[in-house]
C-alpha cells in the first residue's frame, strides 16, 4: 500500500507528534503547500506528522474500483461503503477523531480549529464524485466538517485548508506566538490593517499613530480599526462579538461598584 508518511523522523523526544492521516484517492498531492513555510518546517522538525493513504489500495477487484452508480438514480458516482470501510479500519485506533470533509458538516471556524489542534491527531476522509455512501459514515461514527458554502471537486483542498489552520496552532510551529492572538478571528474580530515601509507610498502615508512609538495608542487604534472593519464587512461576527462583550463589560462595572 502507498504510504505518504512525512515528518516522522524528528519528533520531540518523549512526546508523540500531532498526527494527521489523510484517506484520499490522490495521496500524491500531499503535503503540497503544507510542505513549505512554517507548516513545512514544522513537518521537517517532527512537530507534526502527515500520512496520506490511497483509498484505491483497499479495493479488491483488478480495476481497483472505489465507486458505483447511486441507487435510486441520479448523476455521478458514489464511493462504495465496503472500500471506504476497509480504509477506515486500517487506521482504526489512530489518535483523534475521524472527519469527513463535506459541505453539510459543521462549519470550520477558529473555535473548531482550536478544538482540533487540542486533539492528539486527526484522520481526514476526502470524498470524490457525489460523495461517500451514508452507511459507512454512520457505522464508523464519522464526523463531518465543511470549509464553506461552496462546492469543490473533492476533499483534498479542503483537507489542506483545515490542516494549515490547525498546524499553525501546534506548539513550536509558529515562530512568533504573540502574533497568533492578533490574527483574524482569534479575538472574534477581523484583523486590523497592516502597514510597512516606506512610510509614504505614492502619496499615501501610513497612519501617524503607527509612527508615534506610543504602544497603548497603537493598541487602541488597532482595536478600533478591527471593530470598524468587522462591523462593516462581517455583521455576523460583529453581532457575536458584541453579544460576548456586553456581559464582560457588565461584570467589570459590577466589580467597579463594589
Amino acid at each position: 500500500m502507498s504510504d505518504g508518511a512525512t515528518g516522522a523522523g524528528a519528533a520531540t523526544e518523549g512526546a508523540e507528534a500531532w498526527t494527521a492521516t489523510v484517506l484520499t484517492l490522490f495521496p500524491e498531492v500531499f503535503p503540497g503547500p503544507l510542505g513549505i513555510s512554517l507548516a513545512g518546517k514544522g513537518l521537517e522538525r517532527g512537530l507534526w506528522r502527515l500520512e496520506a493513504l490511497d483509498i484505491r489500495d483497499f479495493a479488491r477487484d483488478k480495476h481497483r474500483s472505489v465507486d458505483d452508480t447511486p441507487l435510486g438514480g441520479g448523476a455521478g458516482m458514489v464511493m462504495r461503503p465496503d472500500v471506504v470501510d476497509r480504509a477506515l479500519e486500517s487506521v482504526a485506533g489512530r489518535p483523534g477523531p475521524v472527519v469527513y470533509l463535506s459541505p453539510r458538516g459543521r462549519v470550520l471556524t477558529q473555535d473548531v480549529v482550536r478544538e482540533l489542534a487540542a486533539e492528539p491527531g486527526l484522520t481526514l476522509l476526502c470524498g470524490r464524485y457525489e460523495g461517500v455512501d451514508e452507511r459507512v459514515l454512520e457505522a464508523r461514527g464519522v464526523q463531518e466538517l465543511s470549509v464553506g458554502d461552496f462546492v469543490l471537486s473533492g476533499g483534498e483542498v479542503a483537507a489542506m485548508l483545515a490542516l494549515d489552520a490547525i498546524v499553525r496552532l501546534l506548539p513550536g510551529v509558529m515562530g512568533n506566538e504573540a502574533s497568533e492572538t492578533d490574527e483574524s478571528f482569534e479575538r472574534g474580530l477581523l484583523e486590523y490593517p497592516q502597514y510597512t515601509r516606506p512610510a509614504d507610498w505614492q502619496g499615501r502615508p501610513v497612519p501617524e499613530v503607527l509612527l508615534s512609538g506610543h504602544h497603548e495608542r497603537i493598541r487602541q487604534w488597532r482595536r478600533e480599526q478591527a471593530e470598524r472593519i468587522t462591523e462593516a464587512r462581517r455583521p455576523d461576527l460583529w453581532a457575536r462579538y458584541v453579544a460576548e462583550k456586553t456581559p464582560k463589560q457588565n461584570d467589570q462595572a459590577t466589580k467597579d461598584d463594589e
